[in-house]
């Protein structure tokens, strides 16, 4: 038996946290097993590279590109392999693409290094799809009432990581966007529709 494993993406403030609590309540009404899980963290040592990345000083880019991998390969082996393996469904408040957009579009690192980093040490964890919750970031940005590190790179940062987005949806086939200034319910609504074949 195979599960789904779907990642939720987008810029600060866009409405993954609650869309995927929704998704959750959603699946198990129809009686799936839900494992929710969030990037950086979900692991003693994914909490510990969250503690990091997100809350402490400055940070080099490519060792915050590697402590984000290191999280991310603790969690996949430990939690969302095991999950997938016996059939269940992992929601994923980010994913590997967050590097992507953040560490390659953001911070310059090399969109195909930062991608070869990641699946190297996810070794075939990745998600099945990848929603992207496309906002303006302007919109996002004043959503956001206690703001990390990543945050804190401004309105401008986050304009260049909501375009990054916007290149990797545009040549990945695994990225679906969609308009995230709808209702919850209603976004939530349209991301099922989406998995209908899974469900």
């Amino acid at each position: 038996m195979t599960g789904h494993y779907i990642a939720l993406e987008g810029v600060e403030g866009s409405g993954k946290s609650t869309l995927a609590g929704l998704l959750e309540q959603r699946l198990v009404e129809r009686g799936f097993e839900v494992s929710m899980v969030r990037e950086p963290g979900g692991t003693g040592l994914g909490e510990e590279v969250r503690r990091l990345v997100l809350h402490s000083g400055d940070v080099a880019p490519w060792a915050e590109a590697a402590l984000f991998a290191a999280g991310r390969a603790q969690l996949a082996v430990e939690v969302i392999a095991p999950c997938i393996a016996a059939g269940g469904w992992v929601i994923s408040d980010r994913s590997y693409y967050s590097s992507l957009a953040y560490q390659d579009g953001a911070l310059g690192l090399g969109v195909e290094t930062v991608r070869r980093l990641n699946e190297t040490v996810l070794d075939g964890v990745v998600p099945d799809v990848v929603f992207l919750l496309d906002l303006d970031p302007e919109v996002g940005f004043a959503r956001e009432l206690e703001r990390d590190r990543m945050a804190e790179g401004g309105l401008a940062f986050q304009r260049s990581v909501a375009s990054a987005y916007a290149e990797i949806a545009a040549s990945d086939p695994r990225v679906v966007s969609i308009d995230a200034s709808m209702a919850p319910e209603r976004l939530a609504s349209t991301v099922l529709a989406h998995l209908g074949e899974k469900l």
